[in-house]
């Protein structure tokens, strides 16, 4: 994503653009290219819809794993856009084998932490999700920025 053109990412489709795999072919699909967003509110649902369309869509995926990637997806979003002051991010997905792995990348070399929560806490729990939920996960530092992953089993679901 370095040099990204702001011509380079994505406009933002109206509603009706938006009927089942509508975010597929006007965004492009993150299981072929990463796909890049500017750190705008309607980008976080835009990429949860690109999982869900993959994962549902393309993938045929049980509901268990599209619900918890999407989850997943707007946690790792959410983290991007507030915690790093990016101006974009990209999203991209894979499948291979049982294993599905689904990828943050953002410009920003700052890593993500693990924060302690507590009952009644209302912020600091994206990361506990993160853990919770994905059979693996972790950030690999680039050169410009870092990309922040996570990872299901598909025969332990």
């Amino acid at each position: 994503m370095a040099g990204l053109e702001e011509t380079a990412l994505p406009r933002v489709p109206s509603g009706e653009d938006m009927a089942e795999g509508g975010a597929l072919e006007l965004l492009g699909d993150p299981s072929q290219a990463e796909v890049q967003f500017r750190n705008r509110p309607e980008s976080a649902g835009l990429a949860r819809r690109l999982t869900a369309d993959v994962l549902r869509g393309s993938w045929r995926l049980p509901g268990t794993v599209v619900d918890d990637g999407v989850l997943l997806v707007s946690e790792l979003v959410g983290n991007a856009v507030r915690h790093t002051g990016a101006t974009h991010f990209g999203l991209r997905m894979f499948r291979r084998g049982s294993w599905v792995r689904i990828e943050v990348r953002d410009p920003s070399r700052g890593l993500p932490c693990l924060m302690p929560t507590r009952g009644l806490d209302t912020t600091g729990r994206g990361l506990r999700h993160v853990d919770e939920l994905a059979d693996r996960w972790g950030v690999d530092l680039l050169p410009r920025g870092k990309t922040t992953w996570f990872e299901f089993r598909l025969t332990d679901r």
